[in-house]
């Protein structure tokens, strides 16, 4: 058979049913092919948006993405959507397509060196010149993307390897085990130890958690041992916000009752988490306390050498698991502690129900909440719009809440949306965006309806690029320098013209008849939320540990 049936017959036999991408030339014969595939294949608009959906699918179903793109412009269009699928260990398979193995480094038409251009944002890269390794390099490039901390993996494929024929038994031959990943446990007694000795402990859970579907074992945890829990954005949902346990979202936009907790503590059992400069800062690193650290990437463990600490290396379930066994049923009633996390749980609870004009962004929160049954999944964008999102929605479950972590990329709430609805047909998906981030994807709506995906869009519509807007107000004396969105267009009538149902919002007292109607509709619909361009997200920590924190609205 030809490579090109070749590659995705590979792909069907690991049960792949989606990938999002958009044709050019050299993919030509890959394209021909799926139309006998049994793989659905999504048209997008844009490349970097394929890459986006793939991402999403990922992170929803917890199957890698596959995401494919012709050479040259749309190789380097899909370089934004695998760099955030690399920044939060988002599994996932980009193929493009390259000019031939005769051409390469010619200067051919649409030729760019994809390998070493994705080599920094991916897990590993492929360059297929030898169409009988084709088959091997998927089922590698299937296993490495999952393997370990997940990642993207890119394979470059040559026109005339597309083209080749191939021995159609080195497909069925093609399969691939990963070595066992290197483990260190080897502190686990120590660790044990800190924890019956701990008199302020505080667990602290990432995407990890929920990527290494650790959630059970977390939970159990900390039920058993009677500890709270912090969660950076990327842990949103492995515990389930209302539980007593869980202090909610720690960060620059955290709740003040996780920063409070975690700021005070003098044990961190830091689980599947990184300590980024978001989360572990100058603000919220306690004072004299120690870290017990699980994951299955060694890099992490150096980001918090200022503290005494145990490491395990190894993956989220396997090291929380073995805690409980160590631990033996051990519970503790940190009477001091214990009483001071459910004060603070109780004072910090989130109820915005404002009825103020201009509508507040905290109001929308408050009326979606409504809305949030386990089977809804909520995407986000990039700003003040998903702050608003990971400080106030609450979380029922893993894999709810789908959000660009540590790339931080605007445009990413729509696409991920898209691709979220791709994976769970059945559910009902809603992103939350601005209209700085969806301007620059709006054109996915024809995708969204085209390939009978519908979405709710939440549309948090200020008038500027907020966040930084918030930047320039707090410390730049504001000096409002290309933030103030000038000729937005009329986004009901945008999303009219894709064929979506558009509805505008004005009133506070209009929200949840808005969000009822979206959520009934058997289309994709924009509700258009016009928001106080003045209410900044807070509480926020200012760059300069000197300054107080800015409480704004959120009280302690």
């Amino acid at each position: 058979m030809k490579g090109s049936r070749a590659l995705l017959k590979t792909l069907e036999d690991r049960n792949v049913e989606t990938v999002f991408g958009y044709p050019g030339g050299v993919v030509i014969p890959i394209y021909d092919e799926i139309m006998d595939s049994s793989i659905r294949h999504v048209l997008v608009r844009h490349e970097q948006c394929a890459a986006h959906m793939a991402d999403a699918y990922a992170r929803t179903s917890g199957i890698p993405g596959v995401c494919l793109a012709t050479s040259g412009p749309g190789a380097t269009n899909l370089v934004t959507g695998i760099a955030t699928a690399f920044a939060d260990s988002s599994p996932m398979i980009a193929l493009t397509g390259q000019v031939g193995t005769g051409s390469l480094g010619l200067g051919a038409f649409q030729e760019v060196d994809a390998y070493s251009l994705m080599m920094p944002i991916t897990k590993h890269n492929f360059r297929v010149l030898d169409i009988n390794r084709l088959p091997h390099t998927v089922a590698e490039a299937w296993e490495i993307c999952q393997t370990g901390r997940p990642g993207p993996v890119h394979i470059d494929i040559p026109v005339d390897q597309v083209n080749a024929d191939i021995d159609e038994s080195l497909i069925d031959e093609a399969t691939f085990t990963i070595k066992p990943v290197a483990t260190d446990v080897s502190g686990l007694q120590e660790a044990v130890e800190w924890i019956r000795k701990a008199n302020r402990p505080v667990m602290m859970i990432g995407g990890g958690v929920i990527g290494g579907n650790a959630c059970e074992e977390v939970r159990k945890l900390a039920e058993m041992t009677n500890i709270p829990i912090v969660t950076p954005m990327m842990g949103l949902g492995a515990v389930p916000s209302e539980h007593p346990l869980n202090m909610g979202p720690l960060g620059m936009h955290g709740r003040l009752g996780a920063l409070d907790i975690f700021k005070n503590s003098d044990l961190i059992i830091a689980i599947g988490t990184k300590f980024s400069d978001r989360t572990f800062s100058a603000h919220t690193d306690p004072a004299n306390c120690k870290v017990i650290h699980i994951d299955i990437d060694a890099v992490e463990f150096k980001k918090h050498s200022n503290h005494p600490s145990v490491n395990l290396l190894c993956d989220a379930k396997k090291g929380t698991q073995m805690l409980i066994d160590a631990l033996g049923g051990y519970k503790d009633v940190h009477t001091e502690w214990d009483t001071r996390v459910r004060n603070i749980k109780k004072k910090c609870a989130c109820n915005f129900d404002y009825d103020t004009s201009p509508i507040i962004p905290q109001k929308v929160m408050f009326e979606l909440n409504k809305f949030l049954d386990d089977d809804v999944i909520v995407t986000t964008d990039v700003g003040q719009n998903q702050m608003w999102a990971m400080h106030y929605l609450d979380i029922r479950r893993p894999r709810q809440f789908i959000s660009s972590g540590s790339f931080g990329t605007m445009g990413f709430g729509l696409p991920s949306a898209i691709g979220a609805k791709a994976a769970r047909p059945d559910s009902k998906v809603v992103t939350i965006t601005g209209d700085g981030g969806l301007l620059m994807v709006i054109q996915e709506l024809a995708t969204s309806i085209a390939e009978d995906l519908p979405v709710v869009i939440c549309l948090l519509n200020n008038g500027w690029l907020g966040m930084v807007k918030q930047w320039q107000n707090l410390f730049w004396n504001s000096r409002y320098s290309e933030t103030k969105l000038d000729a937005d267009p009329d986004f009901v009538k945008v999303a009219e013209a894709f064929g979506a149902k558009g509805i505008c919002v004005e009133k506070a007292g209009e929200i949840n008849d808005a969000f009822k109607t979206a959520f009934d509709c058997d289309r994709t619909c924009l509700i258009d939320i016009r928001v106080d361009p003045n209410e900044n997200i807070t509480p926020m920590l200012p760059p300069n540990p000197q300054l107080p924190i800015i409480k704004g609205r959120c009280k302690l």
